[in-house]
């Protein structure tokens, strides 16, 4: 009797196939202040911490940053004070999948790669790596919508995932005279990355980062400013029946994190979707990357 196995579209993939080689230290003597100044230039959501021997002692990341922030720490403090977490380790050898539930079940964004024989980080895992990997295979996929729109519109069997299938089905906003105080609040309560930012008429007019918050803590900005002062004013969005693989090309080639989903309208804001969401599918743009890795084991029976 045949026992059915599903799988997803990274089974068989490593973590070697989908890692980043570059990874970003400091040592943990530096400074807040230094850390901010990486985390922008490099475009980052954490530092890895080492002491003077390169050995790695902590992680720095734009939410223990915003922390600091919060309880009015000074800029020249040294980061081994604010580091929360040790870093969580794979090897490039390891299952994609496996590190994924390691990610999951820890809580976190990343992992980073450990080189056995060398003793040494050789690279880093995150939620963006393995969407640019689906990406790619969708990519030179046969099947590919953006290179088949014409088979689509004519009634093409595949059906293809949509934004409102993928994202996470909450928003949270905040009115742009609330204070930083209070976006920071939020961010740590529902471990978001931004905030949506509304008038008194219930139009989005702007988003607040992590990004955002850090930045004020480097400008020395007082936690008691109100959101319009340091909000980015560009409300980058996209239609929640929108295909999967046009949100992500437009995350990626916008360089930003996460769209807004609204329904019929910009203004209907309905959720969000970020590379998290599109990562933790574990699949490509369409069905056809889940009924092709179905596999039929033969159990004898």
């Amino acid at each position: 009797m045949g026992v059915v196995e599903r799988h997803s579209m990274l089974t068989g993939f490593k973590v070697g196939e989908a890692m980043r080689r570059q990874v970003i230290s400091l040592l943990d003597s530096e400074s807040i202040d230094k850390a901010i100044s990486y985390l922008i230039k490099y475009k980052i959501s954490a530092i890895l911490l080492t002491d003077g021997d390169g050995k790695p002692t902590g992680v720095v990341s734009k939410t223990d940053i915003m922390a600091a922030y919060y309880a009015g720490f000074p800029l020249d403090q040294d980061l081994r004070s604010i580091s929360a977490t040790s870093p969580i380790t794979c090897t490039e050898a390891d299952p994609l999948e496996e590190a994924m539930e390691k990610m999951r079940q820890n809580r976190i964004y990343r992992l980073y790669v450990y080189d056995q024989a060398l003793d040494h980080i050789v690279g880093l895992l995150a939620y963006p790596d393995i969407v640019g990997l689906l990406y790619r295979l969708c990519h030179n996929c046969e099947r590919n919508y953006l290179f088949k729109k014409d088979e689509v519109e004519k009634g093409e069997a595949i059906r293809r995932f949509k934004v409102k299938e993928v994202m996470t089905k909450s928003v949270q906003c905040h009115r742009a005279s609330e204070t930083l105080y209070t976006l920071m609040e939020t961010l740590s309560k529902y471990r978001f990355g931004a905030v949506l930012i509304k008038d008194d008429s219930e139009n989005p007019v702007g988003v607040v980062s992590k990004t955002d918050l850090i930045s004020a803590y480097k400008h020395r900005i007082n936690p008691e400013t109100p959101a319009s002062e340091v909000m980015s004013k560009k409300v980058h969005g996209c239609s929640m029946e929108a295909y999967l693989t046009e949100a992500i090309q437009q995350m990626i080639f916008s360089d930003i994190h996460r769209l807004f989903v609204y329904q019929d309208h910009p203004v209907n804001i309905v959720g969000v979707l970020s590379f998290t969401d599109a990562a933790r599918l574990r699949s490509g743009s369409c069905r056809a990357c889940l009924t092709t890795r179905i596999k039929i084991e033969d159990q004898g029976i």
